[in-house]
């Protein structure tokens, strides 16, 4: 793995956690699904604008078809919908530790469903992130925590495990930033769908809003989507999902340093745990590819 690479998973993991944060400060003032579906209406439009400017097309191959669908239904509507219906009630830094625990996830659909072969570092790195998230959870019932937003997380996170097995094949085939900008708009036209018949859309104009969604449209939307693609074509899947460990940390440290979200000894405890844990999972299973 070069510089370049270390780099890039650097930035995603950076930009992929700050997406918490900006999500609460847009819930705080907007309707989540109706500000989503616009959200990604916008990236779509940009990223399609900018891959034909690339001289890109719309001649994907079946596998960047398949990934684009499932990626655009599993991280942009259900992934990403969940979690800010969420963070309505629960703070931006859970949301983050949970959405973290997906290369968990990842590992152990391989090994119980698809019967890969886990090395035992790495089932040792898998048992240390329940242990972890346990250890969170736990602290967090007891002081009282939305335990239907707790739940929406988790289903969020498995729902993202799902979109990141759908990336095999996604990367190969060129026209990259058109399958980033086609599978936005999968996301935004299922999300208008769920809004129109689940909420009443709600605006309250506000400088964070417009900071909050614009920086979402842009980052999270655009830059560390391409980022993550460009990233598992040059160095591959399983090696590119290391860099996952790093976003509990950046999630929590994000979340308290701009919203002022407090943070006790067992979410400390927790976080450095599930990141050793995430950390030991993916360098396993890179030595084993």
């Amino acid at each position: 793995m070069d510089i370049k690479a270390i780099l890039m998973g650097v930035i995603f993991a950076l930009i992929w956690s700050s997406a918490f944060t900006s999500a609460r400060i847009i819930v705080a003032d907007a309707s989540p699904l109706a500000s989503l579906a616009l959200r990604f209406f916008i990236s779509g439009l940009i990223g399609v604008a900018i891959a034909r400017m690339m001289g890109q097309t719309w001649n994907l191959t079946r596998d960047q078809w398949r990934a684009t669908l499932v990626f655009g239904l599993c991280q942009n509507a259900i992934y990403l919908g969940l979690n800010f219906v969420a963070m309505q009630t629960i703070q931006a830094s859970l949301a983050s530790i949970i959405a973290s625990t997906m290369p968990l996830m990842v590992a152990a659909a391989g090994w119980i469903v698809f019967r890969d072969r886990l090395p035992f570092v790495g089932v040792i790195g898998l048992l240390m992130g329940i242990a972890g998230v346990i250890i969170i959870m736990w602290a967090r019932i007891e002081a009282g925590v939305d335990l239907r937003g707790l739940a929406l997380c988790i289903v969020a996170a498995a729902s993202l495990t799902v979109a990141t097995l759908s990336m095999r094949g996604a990367s190969s085939g060129g026209n990259l930033m058109m399958v980033v900008g086609l599978q936005m708009f999968v996301g935004a036209g299922v999300l208008a769908v769920a809004s129109a018949l689940t909420e009443t859309v709600r605006v309250n104009p506000t400088p964070e809003l417009a900071m909050a969604f614009t920086y979402t449209v842009l980052a999270p939307g655009l830059l560390a989507t391409y980022i993550w693609f460009t990233l598992v074509q040059r160095i591959g899947a399983v090696k590119a999902a290391t860099f996952h460990f790093l976003n509990p940390f950046f999630g929590v440290a994000i979340a308290a340093l701009l919203l002022g979200e407090q943070l006790g000894p067992h979410d400390i405890l927790g976080v450095v745990v599930i990141g050793l844990g995430i950390l030991a999972v993916q360098l396993s299973r890179a030595a084993k590819t």
